[in-house]
């Protein structure tokens, strides 16, 4: 009787998850596309571009946002494809929308840079906050880098510290290494 009541307990669990994520519009990825994914990742380490694109393609209209992610940095480099910015910026968008904070923080470089999109500093340090909240690090660092400069956003130099701190203690080097040139200048 304590196993039928557990697994009543754990498929309505289950159900409830589904119907807040339907509700909350968030698409999960079918498996195949999860597998597609995957794939894409074996074949593009061995750089068979031919390979992984179909995968990440397979992948992104699945609703696997990696997928979309990774299908952008093709375009975006001109690997395995005729580079097209425009429609790297496309997909890091549907990937940034979608929840995958890899492909904010790349649409947030995409409109700092002004590459594929017209420039706009402001939306890259929105897209940048957007990719830091959800615990991608090189986000946290590009956002640092806004904060440091005055680009996009009024300086401020202990936001950066803060910035930089967050990235680093996430494992990004580059936080690290302007963290302790952030300190070394404060020191002088």
């Amino acid at each position: 009787m304590k196993k039928v009541v557990v697994l009543l307990v754990c498929v309505v669990i289950v159900l409830v998850g589904y119907v807040v994520l339907y509700k909350s519009g968030i698409e999960l990825p079918s498996f195949d596309a999860n597998k597609a994914y995957k794939q894409g990742i074996a074949f593009h380490n061995n750089k068979e571009y031919d390979k992984d694109f179909e995968l990440y393609k397979k992948a992104c209209d699945g609703g696997e946002m990696l997928g979309c992610t990774n299908l952008g940095v093709m375009y975006e480099k001109g690997n395995g494809v005729e580079k097209n910015e425009q429609k790297a910026v496309e997909l890091y968008k549907k990937a940034c929308d979608g929840g995958e904070v890899h492909g904010c923080t790349n649409l947030g470089v995409m409109y700092e840079k002004g590459n594929g999109v017209e420039k706009n500093e402001q939306k890259a340090v929105e897209l940048y906050k957007k990719a830091c909240d959800g615990g991608d690090m090189r986000g946290c660092y590009n956002l640092g880098v806004m904060y440091a400069s005055g680009n996009g956003v009024e300086k401020d130099l202990g936001k950066a510290v803060q910035l930089f701190k967050k990235a680093c203690d996430g494992g990004d080097l580059d936080g690290c290494r302007n963290l302790v040139v952030m300190y070394e200048k404060a020191m002088e």
